[in-house]
């Protein structure tokens, strides 16, 4: 159902609650599907999104992918897509592409009534920093900004961007406006990459992290990194995740300080993974190809939960992560989906330049997802929304 609060559509569904009200035994057999059919994992997480149709907001509305990525949200009924840009550019592109326009909202952010509340919103959050009044009606003219905003102040539930823009202009907004996840000190990143071969991780599908954000992680924010990337792949795949961190070593006694800080912190993710009660399996040093293959985890001696069954890599820098999720990608032919934000109270996700329509789509697709089920997957957003 579509109705209107202000001058943005909201989605409602028939249940009266925010929390998943479905057929009994429903997820059940999507889950037991899944399963046996081996389904990728995209597909599996429409009919829950098709149930639970959701706002999500594309700072880059003028760019072809966009516009393709957001015709299959309107087209797969999933929810309202928000194209952010000159409304006459979008409607030039649309024609040019026979696309249809139907079921999308164009918003102009330099014509925006929401111009100056913004401005004020952010002065307000960002005034302790040295922001001034007139500086922040100067940023909120600029796309990422302004849906950034529309995503603190609840006009939509997701966002996606950085189609055209480089990695840091995407993430600033983000990081300086949405408020971390309570007891998470680290914002991350996540890629989810799915293959053909279902021995891969999670049925084909691996969660790598950080491949985005944290330059040179402390065996600290590398526990947090771990148990974020971890929530969302236990609910995305509805499996414990196998989360292993990566090293050139595998249970060494190496006193390398590269090596110890992965043992380090596979301690700390222990224990915090403990004592919030998630039922994570971790191990950690482990060499990549340990972590996956349990052959050669065998042949190494390496005999834990973890080894050979990951389906969660935590890399030990930036560098290595994202060399390694392209790398995969290019390589073995890989969907990637992402970079999907971690840490933050809202869903949110940060796609490469290189992105395809189809990877838009995907990213969109897992944002909204975890809009769904945010209050369940992090309790504490339940006395802050």
């Amino acid at each position: 159902m579509l109705e209107t609060a202000g001058h943005l559509p909201v989605l409602t569904c028939p249940e009266k609650s925010n929390k998943l009200q479905v057929a009994p035994g429903i997820d059940a057999l999507e889950r037991a599907l899944q399963r046996h059919i081996g389904m990728p994992l995209l597909p599996s997480l429409l009919p829950k999104l098709q149930r639970h149709p959701k706002r999500i907001v594309f700072p880059e509305g003028t760019d072809q992918r966009i516009l393709q990525a957001a015709r299959q949200w309107v087209t797969r009924q999933l929810g309202v897509p928000v194209l952010l840009g000159d409304r006459t550019a979008i409607k030039r592109l649309a024609a040019r592409l026979d696309l249809n326009l139907a079921g999308m909202r164009l918003i102009d952010p330099q014509r925006s009534d929401d111009l100056e509340p913004f401005a004020q919103s952010l002065h307000t959050l960002r005034a302790a920093k040295g922001l001034t009044l007139e500086a922040a009606r100067e940023a909120v003219r600029d796309n990422s900004t302004f849906a950034t905003l529309m995503l603190h102040h609840n006009q939509v539930e997701a966002i996606v961007g950085g189609a055209t823009q480089s990695a840091r202009s995407a993430l600033r907004p983000l990081l300086q406006i949405i408020p971390r996840l309570d007891g998470v000190k680290t914002a991350s990143s996540l890629m989810i990459l799915d293959f053909d071969e279902k021995q891969i991780g999670s049925k084909g599908s691996l969660f790598m992290a950080d491949c985005g954000v944290v330059p040179q992680p402390t065996a600290s924010q590398l526990a947090d990194i771990a148990i974020s990337t971890g929530i969302i792949a236990q609910h995305l795949t509805n499996e414990a995740p196998r989360i292993a961190l990566l090293s050139y070593a595998s249970h060494s006694t190496t006193e390398d300080p590269s090596v110890q800080k992965m043992r380090e912190a596979t301690r700390l993710a222990r224990d915090r993974a403990a004592a919030a009660g998630h039922e994570f399996q971790i191990d950690g040093e482990l060499q990549v190809d340990a972590a996956l293959d349990r052959y050669i985890a065998t042949a190494k001696g390496i005999d834990s939960s973890v080894a050979g069954r990951a389906n969660v890599l935590v890399f030990p820098a930036l560098n290595s992560g994202n060399i390694g999720f392209k790398l995969v990608q290019h390589i073995a032919g890989a969907n990637a989906f992402g970079q999907i934000m971690t840490g933050l109270t809202k869903p949110a996700a940060e796609i490469s330049r290189g992105s395809s329509a189809h990877d838009v789509f995907g990213a969109a697709v897992v944002c909204g997802v975890q809009a769904i089920d945010r209050e369940e997957l992090f309790p504490s957003l339940e006395s802050t929304t």
